[in-house]
């Protein structure tokens, strides 16, 4: 049986390698590795045309939507945050269409932290711009474990049980969810830590890292699920 192709989004920065300095699509590889090690072909996508988001979507049989830079506030409606660093248009632009053709089309989503903000916003939802201002405290931004409860009837639930301990600092998170989204998951403080999309093949949005460690449960499912 063939491998179904997942693609994964990625950056578009400059990098270097020998004497070059050159524009890049750069991707860790956790993601790939994780994707693999549970039964498909990663495929990486460059941030390029939003228009091409449709195309991408009908050629794939998953999207993981990776982690990486904050969303920009004004994709839901919001000013710039100054402590947010300068948001990535051109990326932005392209995951939430990527998100949305996906969503349409029915193709398994995986969303890894950014990548759960852009499913939110693309599903119309918004987010805390500057998380630390809401709280009484700045855990989330901590690169420290905490443990994170999740519904166990869930989607998310079934894969990876009714609680994980995680490190995955924050300083966005969900404040309106998005149509079609359900929290699933929350840290000891009540913020979103994971989201389902309701009706869907397999819509799955997670806070922390699942392509770290040992164990990928939720990517087994996720391949499961795409396949």
């Amino acid at each position: 049986m063939s491998r179904p192709l997942i693609g994964i989004t990625a950056y578009l920065e400059a990098a270097r390698w020998g004497d070059w300095i050159r524009e890049a699509v750069l991707s860790p590889p956790a993601y790939a590795k994780a994707v693999a090690r549970a039964g498909g072909a990663p495929v990486i996508l460059p941030p390029m045309s939003p228009y091409a988001a449709r195309d991408y979507v009908s050629g794939l049989r998953g999207i993981v939507l990776a982690g990486g830079a904050e969303v920009g506030a004004g994709t839901y409606g919001e000013q710039p945050e100054a402590r947010v660093p300068e948001a990535q248009d051109h990326r932005d632009r392209f995951e939430i269409a990527l998100a949305r053709a996906a969503v349409e089309a029915g193709v398994p989503i995986l969303a890894v932290a950014r990548g759960m903000h852009v499913l939110n916003v693309a599903q119309g939802g918004s987010l805390i711009p500057w998380l630390p201002d809401v709280l009484d405290h700045d855990r989330h931004a901590r690169q420290e474990p905490h443990v994170i409860q999740v519904s166990v009837s869930s989607r998310l639930g079934k894969a990876v049980g009714d609680r994980v301990e995680a490190v995955a600092p924050h300083t966005q998170s969900v404040r309106r969810l998005g149509s079609g989204l359900l929290a699933v998951a929350w840290a000891d403080d009540q913020i979103v830590e994971g989201v389902e999309l309701q009706g869907h093949p397999f819509g799955v949005g997670v806070q922390w890292h699942p392509e770290r460690g040992q164990e990928f449960p939720l990517f087994d499912a996720f391949l499961e699920a795409a396949r």
